[in-house]
């Protein structure tokens, strides 16, 4: 089983893809455990749409990225690597700090981001842009 200190560090690792898109989005939750993003667009429902987050848990870390499950066109180049690691449909588990993987998760979560911008992506998903 992996120490303690490599879930950490895969924690903080994983946050800091999220990081450079804190200014434009409404940081819900920035514990050492559990970290949560949600854009300023507002869907049917009255809450925000929600881009991902990172929660440590006791066997792994999981990495949830809504634009995957919306926009299924970002897993189109996915790695087989990558893919091995998915969970459901917008959820990402690691156990230790992967350069390799978390440079594709990067790309892909800039291009969610990228995406989660387009009035038309947001028409289909029914939400209000601000």
């Amino acid at each position: 089983m992996p120490k303690a200190t490599n879930f950490d560090e895969t924690f903080k690792t994983l946050r800091d893809i999220f990081k450079p898109f804190e200014r434009d989005m409404v940081v819900l939750y920035d514990t050492d455990s559990n970290y949560c993003l949600t854009t300023k667009h507002i869907m049917k429902n009255k809450q925000p749409l929600w881009l991902g987050g990172v929660r440590r848990g006791k066997a792994y870390v999981s990495y949830h990225l809504i634009p995957i499950y919306a926009c299924p066109e970002l897993q189109k180049n996915m790695s087989p690597e990558l893919k091995k690691r998915m969970q459901g449909k917008t959820c990402f588990n690691f156990r230790s700090v992967d350069p390799q993987l978390f440079k594709e998760l990067s790309a892909i979560t800039r291009a969610g981001v990228a995406k989660f911008k387009q009035k038309d992506v947001l028409a289909k998903l029914g939400v209000t842009p601000k």
